[in-house]
This record gives C-alpha cells, structure tokens and sequence, in this order.
C-alpha cells in the first residue's frame, strides 16, 4: 500500500454572499475530491493547537505528525534548512519577506510577487550594507531569510497578517527588536532607489520598499519520519516552509519544474511528480500554495479557480491502484479577512473505509464518521491497517 495526501494550502474557507452563501470549496466544481468523500470517510481536523497562531509552518508541522508543542521553535529555521543554511548556538533564523510599506501602512506584504532574481539583487545589496551580526539569504520570490548572531528572540508579526493596516503597532518587540529594526531601516535606504525598484516602477509594477522579519527561531530538533513511522517519505512544494520541515525530518524533497509557489503553478506536472515518487517512496505530501495565495488576495474568482484547477490533476493519482489518498487544507485562509484562521478544517480520505458524506466541504466533512481529529493523530490514523 502506498499513502498521498493532496494539501491543498488555505483551501477552507467562510461561506459568501457573492457564492450563494456557500464556501469556496462548496461552489467549486470539484468532482475527485468529492469521489474521495463518496467512497471514503470523512472529518474535521484541528491543527493549530490552542495559544499557537494558525501558521503554515505549525499546521503542516501537525499534519505530518509533528506536535508544535514540543518541534516548533519558528518558521526561519525550518526555511533556513530548506535553503541549506546552518544555524549556529547563540542564532535565530526569521523569515524575512521583501514587503510594499506606503506611508507607514502595509500595501503589499509580497512586493507585487517580486521575482527571485529580483529579489536575489536587493538581498545582495542589502548584506553589503549591514553589519557582520546578520546575514539575508535570497529565497523563492518575497520570501527570504535572516540569521541573527547572539539573539535572543523578538515579538513579530506576520506581513499577511496586517495589509491594510498601519505597521507602527506592528514592528518588533523584545531583545532583538533593535537589530531587526536597524535592518530594517538600512534596507529602506538601500532599496529606496535600487535598480530594481527604478525598473519595477517604470513597468507598473509595485517595489520593494523594505525587508520585515518575523517568526524567528533556533533549530528545531524533529525525529526523522522514517524512525516515526517505519516508512519512506518524500515532499512535493514549491515553499522553502514545506522542504525545510522534510529536511530536517529526513524525508525526500522532490523538486518539480513549473511548480512556483504561485496561482500559476504546474498542478499537472506535480501530480506526475508525485506518481513517479511514489514507484520509490511509500508516501508524498503534495503541497499545492495557490489556493492560499489567492485568499491572501481577497479573490474569489482566484481561490474557486485554484481547487478547481487543483481537483483536475487529482484524478491523475486516484487512477493508481493500491494507494490511500487523503485531501485535506492546512488552514483555512477566508477571503473575508485575507489572513490564515485557527479553525478545524475538513478532510477526506479514500482507502480506510466509507461513511455517508457524499461531497468534499467544509460543513459535509463536519458530518463525517472520523469526527474531530487532532492532526498529529492523522497520518497514524491513515497508515494503521
């Protein structure tokens, strides 16, 4: 027997007004993944314990079996071992994202999805420019990373949690806060009138007006996936969150070309990827970002069109025989507030039985036969026999 879960990020979602007051996931056409709701069973999963914000880098670390009480210590380590960047006793790793700040409000926490060579430049020009005590790693797109020598942590807040809004009560606080801050302030300066911003305005495009760091932390010690559950395991993303936390649990990160992270990536090509993996490994985490993506942007047309798009190439994988297949999101990320929620999110899976939910959502998973789970629990749940 083989096991697949397909994660679609952000999936879950709110019922609107402008969807007939049903969800997303409700109005969708969505045939495979209502397939594996019909002839499987179904639930409701909780994975953003209580006291933890309800990140991608908690939930996932959940899902994989990870309790976040005991592995999570923030979401720059698990991205620096993504990026292959050692993190040093006495050092925190943040995750350091290129954002739009217009008149002390947050316009953009993704510089209009600046690209990475882009991003490569600023971040180059950047670390010329500030001391030896910290070092910026160029990521995929916005998303970037810092390591801060002789730190001791710092209150932050998450980009994506506040556009819109003022930064003033949102910058860093605590023992790295000044650090962070004088960062922050140099990149201002380097960036102000950066080639590559001279050249995004001159496109239209938004630049990059600053770094913001957030959710720093020091290496997390995980149990290898292998150890846990006797199995072989391998990771398909395009996000450094979800090929760090497979690195440091010592499961495959299998790169797929087209795969961006973004509404345009190649869904098609990681379904392929993930039937190849599969002849090698035991299980693949499929991780599809663009359904968070688009709730990011408050787009409706965007979100419905991502788990469309994302149910297509799912029937790729329920063609293959002797294999458990499990869809679920990470979170919900609601266009109402364009940010990430805490609640319970629906599940389904193919392979462990049948129940009498006959569609794949929010509140027909709620009647489902698993009940609430917590996710920690799940992937034991799908390889018990």
């Amino acid at each position: 027997m083989k096991y697949v879960i397909i994660l679609g990020d952000g999936m879950a979602d709110e019922p609107l007004a402008e969807l007939g007051n049903r969800t997303p996931l409700e109005y969708a056409e969505t045939p495979n993944m209502d397939r594996i709701a019909r002839e499987g069973r179904c639930g409701m999963l909780r994975t953003v314990p209580p006291g933890f914000e309800p990140g991608s880098d908690v939930a996932n670390l959940s899902i994989l079996g990870y309790d976040p009480r005991t592995a999570y210590t923030g979401r720059g380590p698990l991205e620096a071992a993504s990026m292959g960047v050692a993190i040093g006793d006495g050092e925190m790793a943040y995750r350091c994202n290129l954002v739009a700040i217009r008149d002390g409000t947050m316009e953009d926490f993704n510089a209009g999805h600046i690209s990475s060579a882009e991003g490569a430049e600023l971040l180059r020009d950047l670390g010329a420019a500030l001391g030896d005590d910290v070092r910026v790693y160029p990521g995929i797109s916005y998303r970037n990373l810092m390591v801060v020598s002789g730190a001791h942590g710092a209150a932050t807040t998450p980009p994506h949690d506040i556009v819109g809004r003022s930064v003033e009560d949102y910058l860093p606080r605590g023992e790295d806060a000044g650090i962070l801050l004088d960062c922050m302030e140099r990149s201002r300066e380097v960036f102000a009138d950066h080639p590559v911003n001279r050249r995004r305005r001159e496109e239209g495009k938004t630049p990059a007006t600053e770094v913001w760091p957030w959710s720093g932390g020091r290496r997390p010690s995980i149990t290898s996936f292998q150890e846990k559950y006797g199995l072989a395991g391998g990771v398909i993303s395009a996000v450094d969150l979800l090929n760090g936390i497979a690195r440091l649990a010592g499961m495959e990160t299998i790169r797929v070309p087209g795969a961006t992270g973004f509404l345009d990536t190649d869904y098609e090509a990681k379904a392929r990827y993930t039937l190849d993996a599969l002849e090698r490994l035991d299980f693949v985490y499929m991780h599809v970002e663009a359904p968070d993506e688009a709730g990011h942007m408050g787009s409706v047309e965007e979100k419905v069109r991502a788990i469309e798009r994302l149910d297509e190439v799912i029937g790729i994988i329920l063609d293959r025989p002797e294999t458990t297949v499990a869809v679920l999101p990470d979170h919900p990320t609601p266009i109402r507030c364009k940010t990430h929620t805490a609640d319970p999110v629906p599940f389904a899976v193919l392979g462990k039985g049948k129940d009498d939910v006959r569609a794949f959502s929010e509140r027909d998973a709620a009647k489902g036969s698993f009940g609430l789970v917590q996710a920690p629990e799940l992937l034991s749940l799908l390889f018990s026999r």
